[in-house]
């Protein structure tokens, strides 16, 4: 059976996202509403605003049920601002935000600086067999502390922030400050995929 994977289709690169998972034979659908999170295996949340989907998530009435199905053990990944939203602590966030949480762990929003200062670089990753992934950030941030349950699964190699936290899983969840959706390289989705694959 091919896993139903939602991607919360509210702002931020979807598209992107559903057309690496139906290329490694999941069920890919873009989830907007509170009905759509019923027979969902596991969920992306994509890069974009971080800010922006958690109102958005709130406006159409998803954000409680998709906290609730987290809470239940729904397998997710999230990318950029999706990592954010996965975080139960961020700094530098608006007042107002709110996350979805599920990962133990602080987060910085744009901790690498504004869009000028977005970058490539290549990271290895624990549990990514074929070498090192080429990681794309765009206003990317970083995971500042963890706690005991969280794996840490990638750092920044090179530059400034060499040593800094990109990667990561808790359980069922995985985050990346990183956008793997935009460089072709389907390791990560595929180690996603699978780990909805087991849970379900």
């Amino acid at each position: 059976m091919s896993p139903i994977i939602g991607v919360l289709a509210l702002q931020g690169d979807v598209r992107e996202h559903l057309q690496l998972l139906a290329e490694l034979g999941a069920l890919a659908r873009p989830v907007r509403r509170p009905e759509e999170l019923d027979d969902l295996d596991g969920i992306v949340f994509p890069g974009g605003e971080s800010t922006t989907i958690d109102k958005l998530s709130r406006a159409f009435e998803v954000r409680e049920p998709l906290v609730a199905r987290l809470r239940d053990g729904l397998p997710a990944y999230g990318s950029c601002a999706g990592m954010i939203l996965l975080a139960d602590r961020v700094v530098d966030g608006r007042p107002d935000q709110q996350t979805f949480g599920g990962i133990d762990m602080t987060v910085r929003r744009n901790a690498f600086g504004r869009q000028v200062h977005s970058f490539e670089g290549d990271i290895e990753l624990t549990g990514i067999d074929g070498g090192p992934l080429r990681a794309v950030f765009i206003r990317a941030p970083w995971v500042e502390e963890v706690g005991e349950g969280v794996e840490v699964l990638g750092r920044v190699e090179q530059g400034e922030a060499a040593g800094r936290i990109v990667a990561v899983r808790q359980g069922a969840l995985l985050a990346t400050s990183f956008h793997p959706e935009v460089t072709g390289d389907d390791r990560v989705h595929r180690a996603f995929v699978e780990m909805v694959r087991e849970r379900s």
